[in-house]
């Protein structure tokens, strides 16, 4: 297949991907196949659905194009199953069978491209009991367990924003799916539905807790455990002028390197001695509490203590170790994380800013040989 539009950049360069748009986790993980290279277009709806932000700023959109199509007009499903015929992978995040009402359902987009990855991106799945019920990040991942996990134990659960349900437990499964089903489809011509429900994601990523759990290696309840901000050192803590300081010294070298730098080698109880546990933590809590978190940083600077600072998200870019490693980058006026993970032969960049509805249909329409995407276009 050529490489037309924005590909031919990344590993997936060549393949083509519809995403019916929509916000959230579907958006997210259609960038990320376009930042692997893939030819992206994202279908939009007139006046549609997007974050409440300029679209000039949505970079969820860069290395997309769009096309704007009124799926609820005579001729728009016809349109979107032209594209679909010559797609790999078609992404939605619809509720279960709204696209199926619309006339782009898995069965109708199949009987035109029975090779077609047709991937769904819901909150609760396609079935179940509350499979057809709103939902938003924090619902789902409440009733996985993960929810409950976070924060100290005696203050409600903290809200993860919306990295924990809609982007880990949801985009990337459902772009690992969507590449497992594309691998199959190539080697078999049976192309398949996959369904990414953010509650099967989340829950997912708790397996090795809840191994922990049934061996008795962890309680069930926030703020006791080895990971989960119970340990005095594994956690965050307060510097002298109001910031942060992240602690992670799990292993008995990084941890007796941690209490020698902290100064509190002397004062520090055995490491494994849980009945000490809120003693240590009160010793360096106050510890903490002496110096400013830059010269926290110093002190711990070139050690294998695992301490960082706790940066805010303007402040990240600048950090020595990102900037050296291109972590992040800024195109169009905006600086964003750059595409991750990274490739020694099929680079991957960010090759053009946000999709604006609509701009990319004259394009799309001879790149796909599909003349009828111009025909009454609304742009």
């Amino acid at each position: 297949m050529a490489v037309t539009g924005t590909a031919g950049h990344g590993p997936l360069a060549g393949v083509r991907v519809v995403e019916l748009a929509g916000i959230g986790p579907g958006p997210f993980a259609a960038m990320l196949l376009a930042d692997l290279g893939a030819d992206v277009v994202r279908v939009d709806r007139p006046g549609g659905a997007g974050l409440a932000i300029d679209p000039e700023y949505d970079v969820t959109n860069r290395n997309k194009r769009s096309v704007v199509i009124d799926l609820k007009a005579e001729d728009g499903p016809a349109r979107v199953l032209d594209l679909a015929e010559r797609a790999d992978i078609l992404v939605e995040g619809y509720r279960p069978g709204v696209a199926e009402r619309l006339g782009v359902g898995p069965e109708t987009c199949h009987a035109r491209n029975p090779r077609l990855v047709y991937g769904r991106m819901t909150g609760w799945g396609q079935e179940g009991p509350l499979a057809r019920r709103a939902g938003h990040d924090i619902t789902y991942i409440a009733l996985t367990g993960t929810l409950g996990m976070t924060g100290s134990p005696d203050e409600p659960p903290v809200a993860p924003a919306n990295l924990l349900g809609d982007y880990a437990g949801g985009s990337l499964y459902l772009v690992v799916g969507v590449l497992a089903a594309l691998h199959h489809a190539r080697a078999t011509g049976a192309g398949q539905v996959v369904d990414a429900a953010i509650v099967d994601g989340t829950a997912h990523l708790s397996t090795m807790i809840h191994g922990m759990l049934a061996a008795g290696g962890w309680q069930d309840r926030r703020g006791a455990n080895l990971l989960d901000g119970g340990c005095p050192y594994y956690g965050t803590y307060e510097t002298a002028d109001g910031q942060y300081m992240a602690v992670g010294a799990l292993e008995p070298q990084f941890y007796a390197e941690f209490v020698d730098l902290l100064g509190i080698g002397d004062q520090a109880p055995a490491r494994k001695d849980l009945s000490r546990w809120g003693e240590l933590r009160e010793t360096v809590t106050a510890r903490f509490k002496t110096r400013t978190r830059d010269e926290w940083t110093a002190v711990f600077e070139g050690s294998d203590a695992c301490v960082a600072p706790v940066l805010s998200l303007r402040e990240a870019p600048a950090h020595p170790h990102l900037a050296a490693r291109g972590t992040f980058t800024d195109h169009s006026g905006i600086t964003q994380p750059a595409p991750a993970p990274r490739f020694s032969v099929t680079r991957t960049s960010v090759r053009g800013g946000p999709a604006r509805p609509g701009a990319d249909t004259a394009d799309v329409a001879r790149d796909w040989g599909v003349p009828d995407l111009l025909k009454g276009n609304p742009e």
